[in-house]
C-alpha cells in the first residue's frame, strides 16, 4: 500500500514537472523576439554587413547593404580595407580590415557602424571557397568582363577568363574575385568584388522559390556565418530575396592616401563626415523617393565660376563619391559667380532637389536645352550642370541663396 502511494506520488511529480516544462517552453516561444521584425519596427530599412573572407581569415571585401523592402530598392557601400583611422578596438592607427583579422566580425561591425554613423544589426560572412560552392548551387553568377583575361600571379598561377556577359562557375568566380593584371588598380579590383556581390544578390532573387523551400534553405544558409539563429536568417532572406539588384546603387569611400608606419591608408574626406552624409542621403532617397530619383545614375557637368584653381575638379571627386557620374569639369563663362547654381536640363525637379540638398544649394533653375541651340553639344549628355560660385566652400553652399526672383520677393515682403 505504501509502495503504491509512493509510485503515485512519483507519477504526480513527473506530470507536474512535465506541465511546468511545457508551460516554460510555450512562454519562451511566445516571448521570443524576432530580430528582423523588431528592426523593421524601429526603422524602415534593413542594414547588413557583408564580408567576403579568404581561407586565412582576412577580409577580401566588405560591403554595407542597405535595403528598403517597400520599394525593393537598395544600395551598397564598399568599405575599403585600407580605410584608416584610430580604431579604439586596436588602440592604434591602422587599416580597418585589421580589426576583422584581429578582433572578429562583431567588433569589426561596430567599427564600421562608427564609420558610417548607422547601426548595422546583421552580419553575413562567407569565405571565398563557400562563395564558389554557392555560385554552383545557384547555377553560376553573371558578370560582365570587358576584355579577356590571361594573366599570371606572383606564384605562377595562370588566370583565364572570357570576355563579355558571361556566367561564371564557382572556380571562375574565385579567379574573377582575386586576379590582378598589370593594368589593374585597387579600384578595378574593388569594382569586380562589388559587382560579384550584386550578381550574387540577383541570382538569389532569381532562385528565391528554390532557396526559400525549407528543405533547401539549410544547405544554402550553411554557407554563411551569421549573428542570428537559423530561423531569423530565413526571415532575413525572405526580405532581401526580392531586391531589385539591377537598380542597386554601389558607392565607395573616398579620401586622401597617407603613409602611416609604412602602410598606405585611405583617410575619408572631411574627417569621415562625408561618408556619413552620403549614407544619410542614400537612405533618405530610398525611403522618400520611391519613383524616380534613384532609378539611375545622374550625369553632371561641373563648372568653376570662381578664381579658385582646381575647385571644379575637387568637387567632381565629392560628387562621384555620392554616386553621381561626372561628364566633365571646366571653367564657367565667368569667374565672378557670387552664388552657386544648379541647372536642371532634364526637368526632374525631385532629382535636382536631391542634388541640391547634398551640397546645400537652393538656387536651382530649369533649363532643358533643345537640339540646335548653341549650348546643346556641351550639355546634351549631362542631366545637371553645377556652376560653382564664391559661396561654395568645397563641401557646402553657404548662405542659402535661392535665386534673384525669390530674394526679390523676400525683400518686397519685408518692406510691407
Amino acid at each position: 500500500m505504501v509502495e503504491n502511494r509512493e509510485k503515485k506520488g512519483v507519477v504526480f511529480l513527473v506530470v507536474i514537472l512535465a506541465i511546468i516544462i511545457g508551460v516554460g517552453v510555450f512562454i519562451a516561444a511566445t516571448l521570443r523576439v524576432d530580430p528582423v521584425a523588431e528592426t523593421l519596427k524601429k526603422e524602415p530599412v534593413i542594414k547588413i554587413l557583408f564580408v567576403l573572407s579568404d581561407d586565412s581569415g582576412n577580409a577580401l571585401s566588405t560591403d554595407v547593404f542597405v535595403y528598403y523592402p517597400v520599394s525593393r530598392k537598395g544600395a551598397l557601400f564598399d568599405i575599403l580595407g585600407n580605410t584608416g583611422s584610430i580604431y579604439s578596438s586596436l588602440g592604434r592607427v591602422d587599416r580597418i580590415d585589421a580589426v576583422y583579422k584581429e578582433k572578429g566580425v562583431d567588433t569589426y561591425r561596430k567599427e564600421v557602424e562608427k564609420l558610417i554613423g548607422k547601426t548595422i544589426p546583421f552580419s553575413l560572412e562567407i569565405s571565398l571557397s563557400d562563395l564558389g560552392t554557392l555560385a554552383d548551387l545557384l547555377g553560376g553568377l553573371k558578370v560582365f568582363i570587358p576584355t579577356p583575361v590571361d594573366a599570371k600571379g606572383e606564384n605562377g598561377e595562370r588566370w583565364l577568363l572570357p570576355s563579355g556577359a558571361v556566367t561564371l562557375d564557382g572556380d571562375k568566380v574565385a579567379t574573377y574575385m582575386t586576379y590582378r593584371s598589370e593594368d589593374d588598380s585597387d579600384g578595378d579590383a574593388g569594382d569586380r568584388r562589388q559587382g560579384t556581390l550584386i550578381s550574387l544578390l540577383a541570382s538569389i532573387r532569381d532562385n528565391k522559390n528554390v532557396i526559400l523551400e525549407k528543405k533547401n534553405f539549410r544547405r544554402f544558409g550553411e554557407k554563411f556565418r551569421f549573428n542570428m539563429d537559423e530561423s531569423s536568417l530565413y526571415k532575413l532572406f525572405q526580405e532581401i530575396v526580392n531586391v531589385d539588384a539591377e537598380r542597386l546603387a554601389p558607392q565607395t569611400i573616398t579620401g586622401s592616401l597617407r603613409v602611416v608606419d609604412g602602410k598606405t591608408l585611405l583617410f575619408p574626406y572631411y574627417d569621415g563626415q562625408l561618408i556619413k552624409d552620403i549614407v544619410n542621403q542614400t537612405i533618405g532617397s530610398l525611403v522618400n523617393d520611391e519613383n524616380s530619383s534613384q532609378n539611375r545614375i545622374y550625369v553632371l557637368e561641373i563648372q568653376n565660376g570662381t578664381g579658385r584653381q582646381g575647385l571644379a575638379r575637387n568637387t567632381s571627386f565629392l560628387m562621384q563619391s555620392a554616386g553621381y557620374e561626372v561628364l566633365e569639369t571646366l571653367n564657367a563663362d565667368s569667374d565672378n559667380y557670387a552664388h552657386t547654381v544648379i541647372v536642371n536640363h532634364i526637368g526632374n525637379r525631385e532629382a535636382a532637389l536631391a542634388l541640391g540638398n547634398f551640397i546645400r544649394c537652393r538656387y536651382i533653375v530649369d533649363d532643358e536645352v533643345k537640339p540646335g541651340t548653341e549650348s546643346f553639344d556641351s550639355v546634351a549628355r549631362a542631366d545637371f550642370t553645377i556652376i560653382l560660385g564664391d559661396d561654395f566652400d568645397g563641401r557646402f553652399v553657404k548662405g542659402g541663396y535661392k535665386g534673384p526672383e525669390v530674394e526679390a520677393a523676400s525683400d518686397t515682403d519685408g518692406e510691407e
